[in-house]
């Protein structure tokens, strides 16, 4: 490839995912020509729109369009989620344009950067997101690529300077082996993504191979992983503690300590034992990058307000509450519930769960219909397809059957308000990591 500076323009083939539009973001900075295609109008991508971005939703876009791109000097940028089949990518193809997928830029752009990365298969987003914030909180001019909306900036990607990069390390196609980070956490590594690896051993490998990215010293992992690394933990014995938790007025209040550091009386307001994870392992990457920030950074935790679909309360009183969360995973669900269980355990909980993919649901159904279990009442809507074609036998009702539970049902998109209107003293979580978080805007607006 040739250097990035020599590319005017920049086409996206699926500028709408998180992703992706955070990338987009940073070439637009650069006050390059950006363009791309996604198939489905969002919020974020006329956002993207309002920004000076040109985002088409037809692949057989206009001719006279696409002869404006420079075949020298137009960079194409994909997903490894798009189909090979795809109108745009026969069409650069053909045409004899560069054409790289996104973990690969993302690759070049921070090789000669300070680079710190979040792994895991659960984690990465809330991480990061809390890792971008208490460094942007001390003025530290950084550029950070984030896998969801912060809430305290209301984006996905920040753009002050250099000083140094946060990015996710996305484990999905092998994305992170492409990346140069000068320190990393490993937040999970459950089996996920096993259309892509096969078995649960080869996932595993895969972290093993990015680990031997990270210099000697600098990387971080969940301290139950069976991985070399310094160790992270919530109320264990480990390199990095979180230790002396208590609960004030729905907040978190712990000391923070490792061999150098003892960090005291720590607020911090995300609801789990997870978040508190997560909120260790970025205080790692951070006080890595700068440890003489160390104090500073723990104080800016009680500032963090958030990421869009991470256990965000859509609506909140005394006889309702209505969370949304990304959760997709069963570990994911079982977190979502302890959360829940923790900070409102006088309230019955609802779970209205969206299932993603037919080759997750299929993998791990019997983990699925356990984890659901554990809530009060449980509703599946139907299987979010995303990339994949069905497979015979595997939807939701089939989901559903393997379900213990005595209340538990089908429902569509449409029934959605009506539950929740008929909710009384009830936690209501909305699931999923399709198109659910479309559902839980409009319940948000109906409510309010």
């Amino acid at each position: 490839m040739k250097p990035i500076q020599q590319y005017t323009h920049i086409f996206f083939i699926g500028i709408g995912g998180i992703g992706m539009s955070a990338l987009a973001r940073y070439f637009n900075q650069k006050e390059l020509k950006v363009m791309g295609y996604d198939k489905t109008k969002t919020e974020l991508t006329q956002t993207l729109t309002e920004e000076g971005v040109e985002v088409y939703y037809q692949q057989k876009i206009e001719e006279n369009v696409l002869k404006t791109l420079p075949q020298e000097s137009t960079l194409v940028v994909f997903t490894p989620a798009i189909s090979s089949n795809s109108i745009l990518v026969n069409y650069f193809k053909a045409n004899g344009f560069d054409m790289y997928k996104r973990a690969f830029i993302l690759g070049e752009i921070t090789k000669n950067l300070p680079t710190l990365a979040v792994a895991g298969t659960h984690g990465k987003t809330t991480t990061s997101a809390i890792l971008t914030h208490i460094l942007k909180a001390n003025q530290i001019k950084l550029t950070a690529f984030c896998g969801g909306i912060l809430q305290n900036y209301k984006t996905n990607y920040i753009g002050d300077g250099d000083d140094v990069v946060v990015i996710e390390a996305d484990e999905f196609d092998r994305s992170f082996l492409q990346l140069h980070p000068s320190a990393a956490v490993i937040t999970s590594m459950d089996a996920d993504h096993l259309d892509i690896y096969g078995t649960s051993e080869s996932l595993t490998l895969a972290f093993q191979e990015f680990s031997n990215l990270v210099p000697k010293g600098h990387l971080y992992a969940n301290s139950t992983l069976d991985i070399k690394a310094q160790s992270i933990a919530v109320n264990h014995s480990a390199d990095y503690s979180i230790q002396h938790i208590k609960i004030e007025n729905g907040s978190y209040r712990f000391d923070f300590k490792s061999e150098n550091f003892n960090l005291k009386d720590i607020q911090f307001s995300l609801p789990g034992q997870h978040n508190l994870f997560n909120a260790a392992a970025a205080l790692c990457l951070a006080i890595d990058f700068k440890p003489s920030y160390a104090d500073r950074f723990a104080k800016a935790l009680a500032s963090f307000e958030g990421v869009q679909r991470r256990f965000n309360y859509v609506y909140k009183s005394d006889l309702l509450i209505v969370i949304d969360d990304y959760a997709h995973h069963p570990k994911e669900i079982d977190a979502v519930h302890q959360a829940i269980s923790e900070m409102h355990p006088e309230k019955k909980s609802v779970v209205i769960f969206q299932p993603h993919l037919f080759s997750r649901t299929k993998d791990f159904a019997d983990e699925f219909a356990k984890s659901l279990a554990q809530f009060d009442e449980v509703n599946l809507l139907d299987i979010y397809p995303a990339r994949e074609e069905p497979i015979e036998g595997i939807t939701s009702k089939f989901l559903l059957e393997l379900i213990d539970h005595p209340k538990k049902q089908l429902i569509s998109k449409n029934d959605i308000e009506n539950r929740i209107q008929k909710a009384s003293e009830e936690v209501i979580v909305l699931l999923g990591a399709g198109d659910i978080g479309v559902e839980a805007s409009k319940i948000s607006k109906l409510l309010k």
